[in-house]
């Protein structure tokens, strides 16, 4: 069996991670945060989202948090935005890559966003093509493609519609995402296969929530299908405001474990991550999800 011989991660716990947290985290914090995890090697790490602040409160500093990071050279630091005003912003604040999203189910697009995902679709259209004009890096997200937390039905069908939709209208890469922690491994090939077959491996990250424990199971079936792209949030920090139940991201540190374990690059320390999270994990109150993390930390190695 012929699996990936390295992956990279997208780090989402400053963005993904933070936003869901009640206990307010100061602007200093979250800069010395995603400074510590600069200095990890991971490539990719998403800084923040330029949403209504009223939206998320957590990240209604995102301007100044963007402006005063240590951006290291070969690192991407990509931003959510929600529509063209948030994508204005996160320009003026300097950002070269963004990300946008939509969902495969249609309630939770309604009470996330109050769009239908038609109405979403094109509320982002202009957002991409404002950033393909600028030379903008634009991820595509697909929440909720292993299904939704208000039981509509979603297909790994309507998934490739949406991602086809996104990679025509300028995306350069897509995550697909288990919002709320329900797949299964056979449902990775179900969705990912076909979306490898139409555009490549290098335009497909998966994107797991671990709230039944299945996340390393389904990264592990991805492998095997020849998927190197996956999103992850240091310490295992997450959730989604608006998909009850979900919880954290799987954890960077029990990706890192598991990859470097069976031979797989990362370029990634996991000790400097790990170190990340504890600075974080300080700040917040409450101990971090990530097994390996907490493992580690026992046993002081």
């Amino acid at each position: 069996m012929a699996l990936p011989k390295r992956v990279t991660l997208c780090e989402m716990g400053p963005r993904d991670g933070l936003q869901n947290e009640t206990r307010l985290v100061s602007t200093d914090d979250k800069i010395a945060y995603i400074d510590l995890l600069s200095q990890t090697g991971l490539t990719e790490i998403e800084v923040t989202s330029f949403v209504n602040p009223k939206a998320i409160p957590q990240l209604a500093d995102a301007a100044e948090v963007f402006a005063r990071i240590e951006r290291r050279p070969g690192v991407r630091y990509p931003v959510l935005v929600p529509n063209i005003k948030g994508y204005q912003r996160a320009r003026a604040a300097g950002a070269d890559a963004i990300a946008v999203f939509t969902a495969a189910s249609e309630e939770f697009t309604r009470r996330n966003i109050n769009m239908t995902i038609q109405e979403s679709l094109e509320t982002f259209r202009d957002v991409v093509i404002a950033a393909k004009r600028d030379g903008v890096h634009v991820r595509g997200y697909i929440s909720t493609a292993f299904g939704s937390p208000f039981g509509d039905e979603i297909t790994p069908h309507t998934v490739t519609q949406l991602a086809r939709e996104l990679m025509t209208m300028g995306c350069d890469e897509l995550s697909i995402g288990d919002t709320i922690g329900v797949g299964v491994p056979n449902q990775v090939e179900e969705i990912a296969a076909p979306l490898l077959r139409e555009f490549g491996s290098e335009a497909v990250a998966l994107h797991f929530h671990d709230t039944r424990g299945t996340a390393l199971a389904n990264i592990y079936a991805a492998l095997q299908l020849g998927v190197h792209r996956f999103d992850s949030s240091a310490g295992g920090l997450g959730g989604c405001p608006y998909a009850p139940g979900a919880t954290g991201n799987v954890g960077t540190e029990d990706v890192l474990y598991m990859l470097h374990t069976m031979g797989i690059h990362t370029g990634i320390d996991l000790a400097k991550i790990r170190a990340a999270s504890r600075f974080i994990a300080s700040r917040l109150g409450h101990p971090i999800e990530s097994r390996v993390y907490t493992a580690l930390e026992a046993a002081n190695a």
